[in-house]
């Protein structure tokens, strides 16, 4: 069904699966994150894996109590400009009420997502992380 609304589409220098993929991409973006209090089991691997195809780039890790995260580091060509993206990121995350751990120096920053309630990823992650590529 999105394949065919796609083709319709006239876009330039994408594929239909590219164009499919972006489509997936805003529609998850335009989600709102809802809070967690716990009490709903994490993401099992399939559902990461069928929601990671629907964010750009992100890694899924786990740490040492084997719960998983999605991980993603930026790359900017100086530090006010990583410096920017983290203050929009933190702005994103105020206004979702979903905060993610964030590192940044000089050309970078690293965001980690993940359901701090459940000790694992939901669906509210992968939404931060689609409005997260979407800076800039």
């Amino acid at each position: 069904m999105v394949e065919r609304l796609v083709a319709n589409e006239k876009v330039v220098g994408s594929s239909p699966i590219a164009r499919s993929k972006k489509i997936i991409m805003d529609d998850l973006s335009k989600k709102k994150c809802v809070p967690c209090e716990g009490g709903i089991p994490s993401f099992n691997l399939g559902e990461i894996h069928k929601y990671l195809k629907k964010v750009d780039g992100w890694d899924v890790k786990k740490n040492e109590d084997e719960n998983f995260y999605l991980l993603k580091e930026f790359k900017f060509e100086n530090f006010v400009n990583a410096q920017d993206f983290v203050t929009k990121v933190g702005a994103i995350a105020e206004t979702e009420g979903h905060h993610p751990d964030i590192w940044f120096g000089w050309g970078y920053a690293k965001i980690k997502i993940f359901t701090h309630a459940i000790n694992g990823l939901a669906e509210s992650d992968f939404i931060l992380a689609a409005k997260i590529d979407k800076i800039n």
